[in-house]
């Protein structure tokens, strides 16, 4: 396949130096540092284990009309970046093109084929204000994913993969289809696990599920995911917001297949691991919160149902990041002395 892979971060990099590696024809849409870097030595991935492979059959440019059609575009950015790329990104689409959104939290073609629901073919603004999304990247093209892999992005084209290598996917409607089942391929063939889901969207509520507490608690708190698990205040807090999300995502006929208990001691044991809310606000980048907290907030009220403690904390992360991007600060918690 000819895939397009925006952005060349801890994902993007991950995924386009496998796929490459597989055989796929891969091109990195990319600015600066990055840019430059795949280019003049290809795109190199440090494997858990300090192995290293490197892609250098790869493509790098911020042309997206250089680029050309696409068999497939994988969004490999953040939620709130990807407002910035949508003006350009029809540029990579053939007839056929499909797009493989990599974004954590609820996203912007939620409602679309979702069946079984007034709410079928809404808009969720908190992440797509103004339609924008829906209309330049029509979710007729997209296929959901899930990204469960972790990794880092550690110097220009430089990536290093910490653990994990599933990438459910699922079309929109449930199906089956020809176009998913290719991309499954070829992302097993890349060495992944991506499985072909009949409800994409259940396996998206799982993996937020603890994105939408655990990141703007640590963010707020500077607090690992042990910290806020020991902690009998915050594990309170977290098992609050997550019973809300879960009343939520019950209205819009979604099955939760592990226990909220479950899913708090699941982060207990990744040990004081940094959320990547906590990364961005230590390292002065813009958080990462409609998509996580507000998209939730958006969804209760839509369906009726109270979530004053997932409220509360979307409020005050909120607040934090208009300070810090006020002050263009950032705020670390360094060791006495």
């Amino acid at each position: 396949m000819k895939i397009a892979i925006i952005g060349a971060g801890a994902i993007g990099g991950y995924v386009g130096v496998k796929l490459a590696l597989a055989g796929e024809d891969v091109t990195f849409i990319v600015r600066g540092a990055n840019l430059e870097a795949i280019r003049a030595n290809g795109m190199k991935l440090v494997l858990a284990d300090g192995t290293e492979q490197v892609a250098r059959n790869v493509r790098a440019t911020n042309d997206y009309a250089e680029a050309g059609p696409q068999d497939l575009v994988i969004l490999a950015m953040k939620a709130h970046q990807v407002e910035a790329i949508a003006g350009d990104i029809g540029k990579l689409f053939g007839p056929d093109t499909a797009v493989v959104t990599m974004q954590n939290g609820i996203p912007y073609w939620y409602f679309h084929k979702h069946g079984g629901t007034a709410l079928e073919g809404s808009r969720v603004t908190s992440v797509d204000p103004d339609g924008r999304l829906l209309q330049k990247i029509p979710p007729q093209r997209v296929i959901g994913c899930v990204v469960y892999p972790a990794s880092e992005l550690v110097a220009p084209g430089v990536v290093k993969h910490i653990e994990g290598d599933r990438f459910p996917l699922g079309e929109l409607d449930g199906s089956t289809s020809e176009r998913v089942q290719r991309i499954a391929d070829g992302f097993t063939r890349a060495g992944f696990k991506s499985p072909v889901l009949a409800d994409i969207r259940s396996e998206i509520w799982l993996k937020l599920w603890g994105n939408l507490t655990f990141n703007p608690i640590s963010g707020l708190a500077h607090a690992t995911l042990v910290d806020i698990c020991r902690f009998p205040l915050t594990r309170e807090l977290a098992a609050n917001m997550m019973s809300e999300a879960q009343n939520v995502a019950t209205k819009l006929g979604i099955a939760f297949r592990v226990t909220l208990d479950k899913r708090i001691a699941g982060a207990e044991k990744v040990g004081a691991h940094k959320t990547s809310m906590l990364q961005d606000i230590e390292a002065g980048r813009a958080p990462e919160i409609d998509a996580l907290v507000g998209s939730v907030v958006e969804l209760g009220r839509l369906t009726e149902t109270p979530t004053p403690h997932i409220d509360t904390v979307y409020a005050l992360v909120k607040l934090l990041a208009r300070t810090l991007d006020a002050q263009r600060g950032r705020l670390e918690v360094q060791p006495a002395g």
